[in-house]
């Protein structure tokens, strides 16, 4: 398929206003999709137009005005985005929240951003927002789930609610009432649409708060729409293909890929929840993936299960040898012709693609760091997947490996419209139409996050004579040893998560004399290989606590060690009985890992055993 948006499209959208007129002009009979009773169901332009301007219309009536915050607590679902596209284009700002916070944490945000009202999924969200709406400035909540009986306290006219009495002083409306009622055309919401200007505050996301409280990033509409215009200009992606939309939208990673596809004239298929991801790959059958490094790992642990199967191993060993000979070909977009390739892929690659999404043309991978070695599996496979690179304060995309353009262990060449340079000190400088501009309510810190109008990203990188960028490393994240030696840990954890049985690996050693991991396991890989290894256990800590377990470990460390320095090598392991999860707090809502709350919580594992004379790897 050629590519319908070549590089030299005349017009550079600025507002999302023109970014949902895209989305009405492209050749897409249906831009979404949902499951419903079993069933998947499409969703035409006509109607997501009339649901949008529906929506648009009740805040005209409520007084939702230019610049009023609005706060949307959902799962993906078609009614995120018509919510978001109905709020930006009636000049307020959205501000988006991942469903899965706390009433506390989400009653921090809703005062911080002075939010008046948010559209909410579920009873279980309304029931957590009315029990600290009292606190915010929250005056109205719209529910998107049909509301039983006379829950939302209003009529079914999309008119005013009249329950306030009963939801403590809110009012409380149905989301599905006032879409119904939606006019197409409308010339208010498209009038309303025309008056916003590039400079105009679209949203404010709030960091995911890996390093202390979270802070509202403001994005202007001109931030997103160019960011949205530039990062998918090299891809041959539009009408006729499909993505799956099951990141978190509340993440901006999510939120800019779906805007994305659906302004090329692609197709949204939306999966609540990342459980539902296997299933929704095998039945809808997407063109168009894109993943976060942690989606991919699983992926590659449930395959590498899979070969351990074959009936002759040695038939998996030799294709990787194949696969490994073929890869300049493969990462140049090529399908090599070799006859030992050809019976690669009908023996093992072929079957291996098809567990994942046979029809996928392009992978990308962000939200953070993929690690070469998983990137260099995938590609032995013959699936090449695009690395990309950004932050939320750059709307995200800085770079991102294209098709044209591609190296492994990378996150690609910068978007034609962002400019990037390396420190003094090697952290990652960048500028460009898609910056933002600063934090919410934060004049000092967003002094700080500024160097003479370049914005400083906090990772560590460079730019190689290709113009190739890679990311090293968090520039806070660098474990500094008593020795005064430098470690980058997220490149050695991603080597330790390339083995199916590590979920996540924790490096540790500021200000110690050697370094050390903390290491989750892969608990249904790791059972498994202790049931065929006779290790009998009644619960993981008994488990973890094994001599034969804690030896495997041992030597799954060991093998990374020697690929390291001597001061990198990692002197003492440390299995833990639990996963990190995001209910935990231990990783964040985008799955980044929370490093210093996870090194706190096992504070007293690493001191107790270091001073009990843990053995080195």
């Amino acid at each position: 398929m050629s590519n319908p948006f070549p590089p030299s499209e005349p017009t550079i959208p600025r507002t999302l206003a023109e970014i949902f007129a895209g989305v009405m002009e492209r050749n897409s009979p249906q831009p979404l999709m949902y499951k419903e009773g079993g069933q998947w169901k499409a969703l035409s332009r006509t109607k997501l137009y009339g649901m949008t301007a529906g929506v648009a219309a009740a805040l005209r009536r409520w007084g939702i005005s230019k610049g009023d915050r609005i706060a949307i607590i959902s799962e993906n679902r078609p009614e995120w985005t018509i919510s978001d596209f109905a709020i930006a284009l009636s000049g307020a700002v959205v501000v988006p929240m991942f469903p899965t916070l706390s009433p506390d944490q989400t009653k921090f945000l809703l005062q911080d951003s002075g939010a008046r009202a948010a559209f909410v999924s579920t009873k279980k969200q309304l029931k957590k927002l009315l029990s600290i709406a009292g606190e915010t400035g929250v005056q109205k909540i719209v529910v998107m789930d049909q509301p039983e009986g006379d829950q939302a306290g209003g009529d079914r006219t999309g008119d005013e609610p009249t329950g306030k009495d009963q939801c403590g002083g809110v009012s409380v409306a149905s989301m599905r009432d006032i879409m119904e009622h939606g006019a197409s055309p409308d010339p208010e919401f498209e009038s309303a649409a025309s008056r916003i200007t590039p400079d105009d505050l679209a949203s404010i996301i709030y960091t995911s708060g890996t390093t202390g409280v979270p802070k509202g990033v403001m994005l202007t509409h001109e931030n997103l729409a160019t960011n949205i215009a530039f990062s998918l200009r090299e891809y041959c992606v539009g009408p006729g293909d499909v993505s799956l939309s099951f990141l978190p939208l509340s993440h901006i990673t999510a939120r800019h890929v779906d805007f994305a596809v659906l302004y090329r004239g692609g197709t949204l298929a939306y999966v609540s929840s990342v459980d539902q991801l296997p299933a929704a790959l095998k039945e809808i059958q997407p063109t168009f993936l894109v993943a976060v490094p942690r989606v991919y790992e699983k992926i590659h642990a449930q395959l590498e299960v899979k070969t351990k199967d074959f009936p002759k191993k040695w038939i998996y060993a030799w294709a990787k040898t194949v696969g490994n000979s073929h890869k300049k070909e493969i990462l140049a977009g090529k399908v090599p012709r070799s006859l030992s390739w050809k019976l690669a892929d009908r023996l093992i690659y072929s079957k291996l693609r098809s567990a994942v999404c046979s029809r996928v043309k392009v992978f990308i991978s962000g939200g953070a760091p993929l690690g070469y070695n998983l990137a260099d599996w995938y590609t032995t496979m013959g699936i090449r997947i695009h690395e990309g690179y950004g932050l939320t304060e750059t709307s995200p995309v800085i770079a991102v490996n294209a098709p044209g353009a591609h190296k492994i262990g990378t996150v690609g060449k910068p978007l034609k419209n962002v400019d990037v340079r390396i420190a003094d000190d090697g952290e990652i400088l960048v500028r460009g139409p898609s910056i933002f501009r600063s934090y919410w309510k934060r004049p000092e810190e967003t002094a700080a996050a500024f160097s003479d109008g370049w914005f400083k990203t906090g990772d560590v990188g460079n730019l190689d004579a290709e113009g190739f960028l890679s990311v090293t490393d968090r520039k806070k994240d660098l474990i500094k040893t008593s020795g005064g030696k430098f470690i980058a840990p997220q490149p050695i954890e991603n080597s330790l998560k390339h083995n199916s049985l590590v979920a996540e690996a924790v490096v540790f050693g500021d200000q110690r004399k050697s370094a050390g991991v903390l290491i989750a396991p892969s608990f249904p890989m790791l059972e498994k290989w202790a049931s065929e290894n006779n290790v009998q256990f009644a619960s993981r800590q008994e488990l973890v606590e094994d001599p034969k377990i804690r030896a495997l470990y041992q030597n799954i460390v060991h093998q990374a060690n020697s690929k390291l320095a001597d001061f990198e090598k990692l002197r003492k392991v440390f299995l833990i009985p639990e996963e990190l999860r995001v209910e935990d707090g231990m990783l964040t809502a985008s799955m980044k890992l929370r490093r210093r709350v996870v090194e706190e919580k096992y504070k007293h594992l690493i001191e107790k055993t270091a001073l009990a004379g843990a053995s080195d790897a």
